[in-house]
């Protein structure tokens, strides 16, 4: 992402302590120690007073998030976790839905670990996001039962124990795998654990290499392994969502954005997670960074 960018970005943003301490009701009565004030992003999304209300400390991502978001018409979400990490952060109102085109993800590491001579499909897939060749790494694990088991299993490989890969197409016109329901938590643990699966580099190079029309939201960020995907409801109203991972100064972070906007149309849902990403560039020295732990 570019410096101009970033510099109208931050003007954007420039009100969102003072629209956060609004919202959230904080008062200049909660004096705190200018040594020990400085949250963490996980205090700053789930702090909260003896009334059980979320306080959202100004100058924090989770303020930046929530000012983002108090101009959006729509429902967007967040999560946020470090590689190798423990407890995903969340932002936002939108928890989950079809996973769409970042089934793929799982999809092409089941498919090269069975057939790793499958380059073409796999690269297509994810770089370009075809829609026959990620079929065709479908049919290549056995019948929709075992293909649909092989999914999963990866799944369950990165951390996601509750995610359902379905075997059969619930809407004919699309893939029964890009129908299944995955949360932004459940997306964000997988990444979190991605880049430390067995077998997993060939997938996160591709992610890398996505093509230039995708790149928008967190293709933004230099060397960003990514892979975003979108589709109607059946009343034709659009969903955006992304996941992958970026690098940060102290390792790097997974993190998954997705946004249902009212007016349904996927132009809008890709400028918003734009403007989600560079909300999240505005805050990268705040987002501890991690790896994937020892072999």
């Amino acid at each position: 992402m570019s410096t101009d960018q970033f510099r109208k970005a931050r003007k954007v943003l420039g009100c969102a302590a003072l629209v956060a301490c609004v919202v959230a009701g904080c008062g200049t009565d909660r004096a705190e120690d200018p040594a020990t004030s400085e949250p963490t992003i996980t205090e700053a999304a789930a702090r909260t007073d003896q009334k059980g209300l979320s306080l959202i400390v100004p100058g924090t991502l989770a303020a930046s998030f929530a000012e983002l978001e108090a101009g959006v018409r729509g429902q967007l979400g967040m999560a946020v976790m470090p590689v190798g990490g423990d407890q995903p952060v969340t932002f936002g109102q939108w928890t989950g839905g079809p996973a769409w085109s970042t089934m793929k993800v799982p999809l092409t590491v089941a498919a090269l670990r069975r057939n790793p001579s499958s380059n073409y499909a796999a690269s297509a897939a994810i770089t370009a996001s075809d829609n026959s060749a990620a079929e065709t790494l479908w049919q290549s694990l056995g019948s929709p039962q075992e293909a649909a088991q092989a999914v999963q299993a990866v799944l369950r490989e990165g951390g996601d124990t509750r995610t359902v890969v379905p075997a059969t197409r619930s809407r004919p016109e699309h893939s029964a795998f890009g129908q299944a329901e995955w949360t932004l938590i459940d997306q964000v643990r997988f990444a979190s654990r991605l880049p430390c699966l067995a077998e997993s580099g060939r997938v996160t190079a591709l992610m890398e290499q996505v093509v230039t029309s995708q790149r928008w939201g967190l293709g933004e960020f230099s060397g960003a392994e990514f892979k975003g995907g979108w589709g109607p409801e059946p009343s034709g109203a659009y969903l955006v969502r992304q996941f992958g991972i970026i690098s940060v100064p102290q390792g790097q972070i997974a993190i998954a954005i997705a946004v249902r906007p009212d007016s349904g149309s996927f132009s809008d849902g890709m400028n918003v997670l734009d403007r989600m990403a560079a909300v999240v560039a505005q805050h990268l020295d705040e987002l501890p960074g991690g790896r994937c732990p020892a072999a």
